[in-house]
């Protein structure tokens, strides 16, 4: 993207990058959030030649950069000046996200900018900020859920360092990561956080999965198929309970009975979730569900998850081919919204259908 403005004011501007925003405080936050990693970043080659620098760190750093040339050359994406710098953070989180939906609605809440759209939740660098909004929307009888993030996308618009909080992931996570950050600056739709999520979602699934096929791991690969197979079940019960609250909500009912409904369907997704992580002996989701379960944290997943069959599916029909893949892609991103949605629907039927054939 050409930056027809001076450094500040794009500076100025990053807000209408990140998030949407009614308030100047709001606003400050997040240009001096911003600057603050960009005046903190340092380069990552020059970290690799110092002796100082813990085993640990070193192997994820260059691990990124490789991370990065693979993203280039065999995803086909456009790392640009992206992770080639580094941040050490003195907070857990670069950023923490809140999330909103009506009570009886699981639809979120948007808040909308001019240069990226319309997202499903709004980014503070503090996580004071981040909570006092929350309070703010829950103030409105709105279904609130926050919580911290460890990278984001400027979508291009500057060369997004690495940080701290990424570190704690683990290799493959540490990939993944990169590439779904990464996906966001190949194709990017103003005002889907779906569509924009879930092509990032299944970009850095493809990727991992051609990443291991160059970089065999036997061990790692079944442990991986199984985390995959997990994940895929977490986001099928956490689909589940939410139809079962979208039926809900499309009766015609007293709101305090729907509310009383409402909280028996949170309370069988947790007897679920206790099943679950007895099935498959994994802890891992614990922290997520000592949330509220509400709309708010429920939409969360649906819109990292919901299009995933569908470009998996667009990409069979590119016989394997990013290139003809993201030219799909980026047509569908230009059809009017109720046609791409419509098209994508009967898209990630046919992705249902094949696997029901093949089993």
């Amino acid at each position: 993207m050409a930056r027809v403005f001076p450094r500040l004011a794009v500076l100025l501007l990053l807000p209408l990058v990140l998030v949407a925003c009614d308030s100047v405080r709001y606003y400050g936050q997040a240009a001096k959030g911003q600057m603050s990693l960009l005046w903190s970043r340092r380069d990552i080659e020059t970290l690799l030649k110092e002796d100082s620098l813990d085993a640990q760190t070193r192997e994820k750093l260059a691990l990124v950069l490789d991370a990065r040339t693979f993203a280039r050359d065999a995803l086909l994406l456009e790392p640009g000046g992206s992770y080639l710098s580094y941040v050490a953070l003195d907070r857990p989180y670069v950023v923490w996200n809140v999330f909103a939906a009506p009570e009886f609605s699981t639809r979120p809440v948007n808040w909308c900018y001019p240069i990226a759209g319309c997202v499903s939740y709004r980014g503070y660098f503090s996580e004071q900020g981040a909570s006092e909004f929350a309070e703010s929307l829950r103030a409105q009888n709105l279904d609130v859920y926050s919580g911290g993030v460890d990278a984001y996308s400027t979508l291009g618009w500057f060369d997004d360092p690495l940080t701290s909080a990424v570190l704690r992931r683990s290799g493959p996570r540490l990939l993944t990561l990169v590439f779904h950050e990464l996906a966001h600056r190949r194709v990017y739709l103003p005002g889907d956080t779906t569509f924009n999520e879930s092509f990032a979602t299944f970009v850095e699934q493809e990727g991992l999965r051609r990443w291991l096929a160059l970089h065999p791991q036997p061990g790692l690969q079944e442990q991986l198929a199984r985390e995959a197979r997990m994940d895929e079940a977490f986001v099928g019960l956490v689909s589940e309970y939410r139809e079962r609250l979208e039926e809900l909500y499309a009766q015609s009912l007293d709101d305090a009975v729907m509310r009383e409904r409402k909280q028996k369907i949170q309370h069988a997704l947790r007897e679920d979730y206790a099943e679950f992580r007895e099935a498959w002996d994994y802890r891992g989701y614990d922290r997520w569900f000592d949330g509220p379960l509400n709309n708010a944290q429920l939409s969360t997943v649906a819109s990292y998850n919901d299009l995933v069959p569908a470009f998996a599916r667009l990409l069979i029909e590119s016989e394997g081919d990013l290139a003809r893949f993201y030219v799909r892609v980026e047509e569908i991103s230009r059809l009017p919204a109720a046609e791409r949605e419509r098209l994508l629907a009967e898209t990630g039927l046919k992705a249902a259908d094949q696997v029901a054939v093949e089993l």
